[in-house]
């Protein structure tokens, strides 16, 4: 089983995107920023906030699926807020999504939010929503269950350290994941996680038995030439000591986002 978790940035590298996505292969594809916009062709659309304007690709879901038709699409929007199209506001969504090859069972799912609420008609104020998605999976081939969850952490724009709507994050993150997974099985957490290695949130997860293939093997990196600030972690996947490792990586090339990313190998 191969399984891949990647902040796709909107889109915004969207050839070599949708190229590596297709390449890769990966029968679980955990993906943050993805852009849902209903009833809007493929293309561009452009986030606009005090001083920064960023592209984004408005079908960005649809696409993947399209791209994907052998996996089942689940997307969890965190919000709903105005992209636009030269000077004309459109509403899209914003969120996660999750890609599960449709040989594989579902056989348990919750999403909910572990940092404020969905907001229907904006983006909301710093730090904004976010939320998870927790699937449980059964591999037929294999003879086993695996509880495959993922969050994009929130952004507080102070830094990574440690807050107490960080802690509430935690909290809320492996409550729900307690939800679906039974406790004695495989189970796999990954993400965007907007924190550094000493977080409190890793000793939190360990509670669960999971530990960091990023740190622990001794990656230093998880971003692309195309994040220019320092502090370089932000991207994590954690595994419970029965998820068998046969390769994991932080995938330095081909460069698809700002974001590394993370691709395990197990069985």
């Amino acid at each position: 089983m191969r399984i891949l978790s990647l902040n796709t940035w909107g889109g915004r590298l969207h050839e070599s995107l949708m190229a590596y996505l297709a390449d890769v292969d990966a029968d679980v594809l955990c993906l943050q920023e993805v852009v849902r916009t209903p009833d809007r062709p493929a293309g561009w659309l452009s986030y606009r906030d005090i001083g920064v304007e960023l592209p984004q690709r408005a079908a960005l879901f649809e696409e993947i699926a399209a791209l994907l038709p052998d996996h089942q699409a689940f997307f969890a929007p965190t919000a709903r807020g105005l992209l636009h199209d030269g000077d004309t506001p459109v509403f899209s969504e914003f969120g996660l999504a999750t890609f599960v090859r449709k040989s594989l069972g579902v056989i348990g799912q919750a999403m909910d939010f572990v940092h404020g609420a969905f907001s229907p008609d904006g983006w909301g104020p710093h730090p904004r929503a976010r939320n998870a998605q927790c699937l449980r999976l059964f591999d037929y081939d294999q003879g086993f269950a695996i509880t495959v969850a993922q969050m994009h952490g929130l952004r507080d724009l102070a830094g990574k350290g440690d807050t107490p709507a960080r802690d509430a994050q935690t909290k809320a993150l492996t409550a729900l994941i307690r939800r679906i997974w039974p406790g004695d099985e495989r189970l796999i957490v990954c993400g965007d996680f907007n924190v550094l290695p000493d977080s409190s949130m890793f000793p939190a997860l360990a509670e669960l038995g999971l530990t960091d293939l990023v740190v622990s093997r001794g990656h230093t990196d998880t971003r692309t030439s195309y994040y220019e600030k320092p502090g370089r972690y932000a991207d994590y996947m954690l595994v419970t000591p029965d998820v068998e490792v046969i390769s994991f990586d932080a995938v330095a090339e081909p460069e698809v986002s700002d974001h590394r990313g993370l691709l395990l190998e197990t069985r």
